[in-house]
């Protein structure tokens, strides 16, 4: 099978209102890629809003997932596998709410033979999280500064608007990722960081969620500190844990 270019992945849940929405916008954009949706059995029906599009549209992939509470950790791990197992070149994960906006793919792209990863992070521009409410601001930025301290990562690491280059990241580093929700996140980058792959931001500006509601509740956030700190252990004590074998076999 040929490689493909690339591929951009995009969970859903409850995203009725939003997904024609990205879509379109994603459509009106001057390049060539293939979009891959998962959706976690929405009861709200975006699952069969996203069959019509597909329907209408070849490069449009959908996977509907029978059960919705696997995490958002475990529909980025199904992404990335799903961009493996089909060839693609590049992989750009965002989030369908449209706070990600389409408008940096172009810079994502541009730097995509710069990096193996590329993040959109939210501490350049210094109108990037203007619009949060003060709670938000505290706990991202306390994320930032946890993720620095412990885990020495000075990278936007809690952020889902990311380029992976496929041809260079090898595939392993899926199997050492343990946390299925939001710790996902960093702990995916502390993998990709600590196997000394290249990684380079680009500044995003990031409103609040600008269609429904977040996702996150606050069972994650405490689960996210306590998954913080086993990192940070297996940091300090075995550092081998998270160490991809480039000589075993698939």
């Amino acid at each position: 099978m040929k490689n493909k270019n690339f591929l951009i992945f995009i969970p859903t849940f409850n995203e009725k209102s939003n997904v024609k929405l990205i879509y379109n916008e994603l459509n009106s954009l001057d390049l060539k890629f293939d979009i891959l949706f998962l959706d976690d059995d929405s009861p709200d029906g975006t699952g069969i809003i996203l069959d019509e599009i597909a329907k209408i549209d070849k490069k449009v992939k959908i996977i509907h997932r029978k059960i919705h509470n696997k995490g958002i950790g475990s529909a980025h791990i199904d992404g990335i596998k799903y961009a493996y197992e089909n060839n693609y070149n590049f992989l750009i994960t965002m989030d369908c709410d449209l706070s990600h906006s389409p408008k940096y793919i172009d810079d994502f792209i541009l730097k995509k033979d710069t990096a193996d990863l590329i993040i959109g992070t939210r501490f350049v521009n210094k109108s990037s999280i203007e619009s949060w409410n003060i709670y938000r601001k505290l706990l991202t930025n306390l994320a930032r500064f946890a993720t620095l301290v412990l885990l020495g990562i000075k990278f936007d690491a809690t952020g889902a608007f990311r380029l992976y280059n496929l041809n260079t990241i090898n595939k392993k580093f899926i199997k050492l990722i343990t946390f299925t929700r939001y710790s996902f996140f960093f702990e995916s980058l502390f993998i990709l960081y600590l196997n000394k792959y290249r990684i380079i931001e680009i500044p995003i500006d990031l409103p609040s969620r600008v269609y429904g509601s977040s996702k996150q509740k606050y069972n994650d956030i405490f689960l996210g500190i306590k998954n913080l700190l086993i990192i940070f252990l297996i940091r300090i004590f075995n550092r081998k844990h998270y160490k991809i074998d480039f000589k075993k076999e698939n």
